[in-house]
């Protein structure tokens, strides 16, 4: 792995992405172990692609342009994995057309984009689910801070939305609405 990938790899997987989101939940005393070990593909891989942004809303590649070279190429790798996932389950397009567009598109090598492409095509709508998720944790997130104003506090939100464990995106929303009706 190129060394400038490595930043945006790790606060999706690490902090404050899944390490983060993980253990905040296991450590949860009354949160039954089915709400702490159960993945809902939106839920988790949203809270990391939001934890990515949420990187560089906190200025973490400000002295690191490299770094930010990496996230940029991250969210190109996204929006590719969006165009092959649909193209495939909803456009007809063959396993040769996605691995032709995804090495076009992003440059790399035949066999990464084979393994990808046949991940995609065994698990239909699991690439949208990352960017469904991330633009739901983008949508509560303003609506909270519109609902709440200058009493919004990000911490707080985090908190709503990571120490209820993984759930549907649906449970998501009634659990932001309640934090910031309450607020």
């Amino acid at each position: 792995m190129a060394r400038w990938k490595l930043p945006t790899l790790t606060y999706h997987e690490s902090i404050p992405g899944h390490h983060l989101q993980i253990t905040l939940a296991n450590e949860m005393p009354d949160l039954p172990l089915i709400r702490k070990t159960t993945w809902f593909s939106s839920y988790g891989e949203g809270w990391a692609l939001y934890a990515e942004q949420l990187a560089v809303e906190m200025g973490m590649y400000d002295d690191d342009p490299l770094g930010r070279v990496g996230q940029l190429q991250a969210a190109l790798f996204r929006a590719v994995r969006l165009v092959v996932d649909t193209g495939l389950h909803a456009m007809d397009w063959s396993r040769e057309r996605a691995i032709a567009y995804f090495v076009d598109a992003l440059g790399e090598n035949e066999s990464v984009a084979v393994t990808e492409i046949e991940r995609y095509c065994v698990w239909p709508g699991q690439a949208c689910s990352y960017m469904v998720g991330k633009l739901t944790w983008l949508r509560l997130r303003d609506e909270a801070k519109r609902k709440l104003g200058a009493k919004f506090d990000l911490r707080a939100f985090h908190d709503a939305g990571l120490l209820s464990g993984s759930v549907p995106l649906s449970v998501l929303e009634r659990v932001i609405g309640d934090y910031a009706s309450k607020n």
